[in-house]
C-alpha cells in the first residue's frame, strides 16, 4: 500500500512538473517573442551611395593683375558685374606710361603694315614683273644703242631749239622788237578785244540768271575764255614793245637758265652713250636683270611662311606691349573683386580684379581608395549645405582623377562633381555633404542590413514563422547602401517576416544543428 502512494506521489510530481516547464517555457517564449523587433522583407529600390564632403567653387576663375606700371585712370565695372570675354575693365592714364609702352603703339601700325603687305602679295609680284620688264627693257637699249642715240641726238635738238626761244623770249621782254611783230601783235590785241566785247554782250542778258542755267554756264565760260585770250595778247604786244613787267622778265630769265640745263644734261647722255655701252654696263644690267627675276620667282609662289611668321611675331610683340595698359576680362563671368581705383599708382604684378565664371558651379571632393573604383563620370549625386537648410540639390560627377594623391598614409583620389540645380544661395566657397549614387538596383528583394548574421560562415537572416517560431535562413548579398542589402539566391520570400534583433543564442548554432535553440526558446521541441 505504501509502495502505490509513493508511486502516486511519484506522478502527481512528475504531472505537477511537466506542467510547470510547459507553463514556463510559455511564458520564457511570450517574454521573448514580445522584446523582437521585426520587419517584413520587400522589393523595392536599392540606392547604394559614397559618402564625402567637398568645396564649392566656380567653372573659371582669374586674378587679374597689371602688367606695367602707371596710374589707374578710368575704371569701368563694378563689383558683382557681369562682364564678356575680351572686355576693358581698366585701363592706365596715357600720360603715365613708359616710354617704350607708348612707342609700341608706332610699331603696331608699321608691323601690321609689313604684315598686310605680305599677305597681299599680289602687288609685290605685279611690281617685280615690271622691274624684271624694265631690266630687260634697258638690257635691250644698251645692247642696241642706235635707237638711244638717235634719242639723244633729238633731245640736243630739242634742247637748242627750246633755248633759242627762250633767249627771244627774254630779249623780247627786255626791249623793242621788230616793228612788224608788234603791228601783228596790235593787229591781235584788237582781234581779241572785239572777241571779248561779243562776249560780255551776249553773256550780259543772262548775268542775273541762277548759277546753275545752262546757258548762263556756257557764256560765261565763252566770256572767260575770250578774256585769257585778250590778256595774253596785251602781255605778248607789251613784251614785243619792251614793256614787260619785272616779274616776266624775270620768268623768261628763268625759263633760259632752265633750257640751257636741259641742252647740257642732254649733250652729256649723248657722250655718255655715243661710243656704245661698256663691257661694265652690260655686265651691271645683266646682273640687275637677274635680281629682278630672282625676286620675281620668290614671290611667285607667295609670300615665305617665315617671313610671315616674322612679321606676326612683330604684330604680337607690339600688341602685348600696349595690352599691359589696359585689363581686360579673360571670359564671361561675374566681377568677385575689385581692388584698383581711379587714381591708384600700381607697377607690374599689381592685383586689380578677380573674374569669376558661376555659370557652371562645381564641387571638388576627396575619395577614399576604398570607394574610387565605384565612381564614375555621369552618376548622379545628391548634395546638402549647412548653410542652406530643409534644401537638397543634384548634381553629376564630371571627373574622376586618374591618380591619388597621399596624406598621412592615406590615398585619396580627386573627384569633380557639377551642380545641375544650383541657385543664388549657392556660393563658391561653401562646404557640401556630398552623396555619390553608385549604383540603383529597381525590383530587388530587400533585407535590413542590422538583421544579417554570420552563422558558420554563412549569412542569415532569422524568420518568425505564423506560429511564432524562429528559423535561420541562408542568403546571399548582392549589392548594399547603408541600410539594407539585396538578397540574390536564399529561399527569403517577399512578405516573410524578419527579426531585426534575434537573441545572440539563436545563431550559436548553424541552421539544422541538433542544438537549435531558436525551435527550443520558442516551442516545439518534442
Amino acid at each position: 500500500m505504501k509502495r502505490y502512494i509513493v508511486i502516486g506521489a511519484v506522478l502527481i510530481l512528475l504531472v505537477g512538473g511537466y506542467f510547470a516547464y510547459n507553463t514556463y517555457t510559455s511564458n520564457q517564449r511570450a517574454q521573448a517573442s514580445s522584446d523582437l523587433q521585426t520587419v517584413s522583407a520587400d522589393t523595392g529600390t536599392l540606392i547604394a551611395t559614397i559618402g564625402a564632403t567637398g568645396t564649392v567653387r566656380s567653372n573659371q576663375s582669374a586674378s587679374l593683375a597689371w602688367g606695367t606700371s602707371g596710374t589707374v585712370g578710368e575704371v569701368g565695372v563694378r563689383l558683382g558685374e557681369r562682364v564678356s570675354d575680351g572686355q576693358e575693365l581698366a585701363s592706365l592714364e596715357q600720360t603715365s606710361l613708359a616710354q617704350s609702352v607708348i612707342l609700341a603703339q608706332a610699331d603696331l601700325v608699321s608691323a601690321q603694315q609689313a604684315l598686310d603687305d605680305l599677305l597681299h602679295s599680289s602687288i609685290q609680284q605685279a611690281q617685280a614683273l615690271q622691274e624684271v620688264e624694265a631690266a630687260e627693257q634697258a638690257l635691250e637699249d644698251a645692247l642696241n644703242p642706235e635707237l638711244a642715240q638717235a634719242q639723244a641726238l633729238q633731245a640736243i635738238a630739242d634742247a637748242e631749239k627750246t633755248v633759242e626761244t627762250a633767249e627771244r623770249d627774254l630779249r623780247w621782254s627786255q626791249s623793242p622788237a621788230n616793228q612788224s611783230y608788234i603791228d601783228e601783235a596790235e593787229a591781235q590785241v584788237v582781234l581779241a578785244k572785239d572777241e571779248l566785247d561779243k562776249a560780255q554782250e551776249k553773256y550780259t542778258p543772262y548775268a542775273n540768271k541762277s548759277e546753275d542755267n545752262l546757258t548762263r554756264a556756257r557764256l560765261q565760260t565763252k566770256l572767260a575764255e575770250a578774256q585769257q585770250q585778250y590778256d595774253a595778247a596785251v602781255r605778248n604786244l607789251n613784251s614785243l614793245q619792251g614793256t614787260a613787267n619785272p616779274t616776266d622778265q624775270a620768268i623768261a630769265a628763268a625759263n633760259l637758265e632752265t633750257a640751257n640745263a636741259q641742252l647740257l644734261e642732254a649733250q652729256r647722255e649723248w657722250e655718255r652713250i655715243k661710243d656704245g655701252p661698256s663691257q661694265a654696263d652690260i655686265a651691271l644690267l645683266e646682273a640687275q636683270l637677274d635680281d629682278a627675276k630672282r625676286e620675281m620667282e620668290r614671290l611667285q609662289d607667295g609670300p615665305d611662311p617665315d617671313d610671315i611668321a616674322a612679321a606676326e611675331a612683330r604684330v604680337a610683340a607690339a600688341q602685348a606691349t600696349l595690352d599691359q595698359v589696359s585689363i581686360f576680362a579673360p571670359f564671361d563671368g561675374f566681377i568677385t573683386d575689385v581692388v584698383s581705383q581711379p587714381g591708384d599708382q600700381v607697377n607690374a604684378g599689381t592685383l586689380a580684379f578677380k573674374v569669376d565664371d558661376l555659370s557652371h558651379l562645381l564641387v571638388d571632393l576627396e575619395v577614399s581608395e576604398v570607394d574610387i573604383n565605384q565612381v564614375e563620370v555621369g552618376q548622379q549625386v545628391l548634395l546638402t549645405f549647412d548653410a542652406i537648410l530643409a534644401n537638397e540639390y543634384h548634381g553629376e560627377v564630371v571627373e574622376v582623377a586618374m591618380t591619388g594623391t597621399e596624406q598621412q598614409g592615406v590615398v585619396n583620389f580627386k573627384v569633380t562633381v557639377e551642380l545641375t540645380d544650383a541657385d543664388k544661395d549657392i556660393k563658391p566657397g561653401m562646404t557640401s555633404a556630398v552623396s555619390i549614387v553608385s549604383t540603383q538596383t529597381d525590383n530587388a528583394l530587400l533585407v535590413p542590413n542590422r538583421a544579417v548574421r554570420v552563422v558558420d560562415g554563412e549569412r542569415v537572416v532569422y524568420v518568425l514563422s505564423s506560429d511564432g517560431e524562429m528559423q535561420p535562413i541562408s542568403i546571399t548579398l548582392g549589392a548594399s547602401s547603408d541600410t539594407h542589402s539585396q538578397v540574390i539566391a536564399g529561399d527569403l520570400q517577399s512578405g516573410d517576416t524578419i527579426v531585426l534583433n534575434p537573441p545572440s543564442q539563436s545563431f550559436s548554432a548553424g541552421p539544422g544543428s541538433d542544438n537549435d535553440t531558436g525551435r527550443q526558446i520558442f516551442g516545439g521541441g518534442n
